[in-house]
């Protein structure tokens, strides 16, 4: 237990923790495996994929989309799947036996769809089973997926009645992140415009309760200190069963209590070191930034103005955000045509010295180079709505 006498650690000490533990501190090395980066950030969300190229672009030196796509494509050292919080991730390949182990460890709450349309577990996992059987060496498009698994299941997999988008998915298409939470699919390199999926590589998912044990010391290691609460935000996981989950590593002495911001949260056993004061400069991150989803407090990361502004609806990550010094500052996007890009910066509630201009336009450059593309730095209001 923390003393009562402990030094309480204050959120730029935090912050300047996290910020050098995800390469935003400074940017990871050339020649730092891609992979090596994402495993940092615990996965960089990717269901829009150029925004997990800029997500690890900017935190390795002299890595572009090129590099991520090759990680991704070529020498499969990277895998883009369904990963915390049933999101589409990219996550390293040697990983998924920890991702998997614990990713379907944690129980399933009731399902959201009515009756009618549900699947039981048993034909969850004739599903899960199928769709691996189906893309066994081979890409499908989910047309093609669909056909496949009703074939191995029955016609009620393939029945329309899931709501979506303005249209009815069949019925097969509710478990698909259970698909590859299992490692049963993963994405496959776009066929034209259309997306297909495959199996990755063969492994063994590590025992559930072994593989949930190591994901929250890495967390923590990540994005702590953190608290139970923070945990069961960021892996959209029962709030009870996160808090017993803790209580398990607390008795077995992997994880210890900290005073954080006065409070008490939680880092990994013997992990206590924090930098002196907070990390200084500019960094732009994108939409679903692993950084600006995870770093809680909310409201530390997000003082003032910018809770309203940056967040939609208390949601992080819906538009991309301007950082300075370790706090978010404004938002941005940009608006690719042909081979130059528009960044435009909403700054909230401040203005910038001399030298932030200056780091903003070098960062500015820098998302510009990830996407191969040349960039143009513009501040003004962002008037482009949330990401969905």
């Amino acid at each position: 237990m923390t003393s009562r006498t402990a030094k309480s650690r204050s959120w730029d000490e935090a912050s300047a923790r996290r910020l050098e533990r995800q390469f935003l501190a400074r940017p990871a090395a050339p020649g730092t495996p891609v992979a090596d980066v994402v495993g940092a950030m615990l996965g960089a969300h990717a269901q829009v994929l150029s925004a997990a190229e800029v997500s690890v672009g900017v935190r390795a030196a002299g890595v572009t989309r090129a590099e991520v796509r090759a990680a991704l494509w070529e020498d499969r050292s990277l895998v883009k799947t369904f990963g915390p919080r049933g999101t589409v991730h990219l996550l390293p390949t040697a990983e998924l036996p920890l991702w998997c182990g614990a990713l379907t460890a944690i129980p399933t709450g009731p399902s959201a769809f009515a009756p009618d349309v549900r699947v039981s577990e048993e034909q969850a996992e004739q599903i899960v089973a199928a769709i691996g059987d189906a893309l066994d060496g081979v890409c499908l498009t989910v047309e093609e997926l669909g056909e496949e698994v009703v074939a191995r299941t029955g016609p009620w997999a393939g029945d329309l009645v899931m709501p979506a988008f303005q249209d009815l998915w069949p019925r097969w298409r509710q478990v698909m992140h259970r698909a590859g939470q299992s490692g049963a699919l993963c994405a496959g390199p776009n066929r034209g415009r259309k997306v297909t999926y495959t199996r990755p590589p063969s492994f063994a998912p590590l025992p559930g309760e072994a593989a949930l044990r190591e994901l929250v010391r890495r967390y923590l290691r990540a994005y702590g200190p953190a608290t139970p609460q923070n945990f069961t935000k960021w892996l959209a996981a029962p709030a009870s069963w996160v808090a017993s989950l803790f209580a398990r590593l607390a008795e077995a002495g992997e994880i210890e209590e900290v005073a954080f911001e006065g409070a008490v949260a939680w880092v990994a056993a013997g992990d206590t070191e924090f930098p002196g004061g907070r990390v200084r400069g500019v960094r732009l991150l994108p939409y679903f930034d692993a950084y600006a989803i995870a770093a809680q407090p909310r409201e530390s990361l997000f003082p003032g103005e910018a809770y309203r502004r940056a967040l939609a609806g208390g949601q992080a990550g819906n538009f991309p955000v301007l950082l300075v010094d370790g706090r978010v500052a404004g938002v941005w996007h940009q608006r690719r045509q042909g081979r130059r890009t528009t960044v435009t910066v909403e700054l909230i509630g401040r203005s910038l010295t001399a030298r932030q201009e200056r780091e903003l336009g070098e960062q500015a450059e820098r998302v510009g180079e990830v996407l191969e593309a040349k960039a143009e730095l513009v501040l003004g209001e962002v008037t482009v709505g949330p990401h969905a």
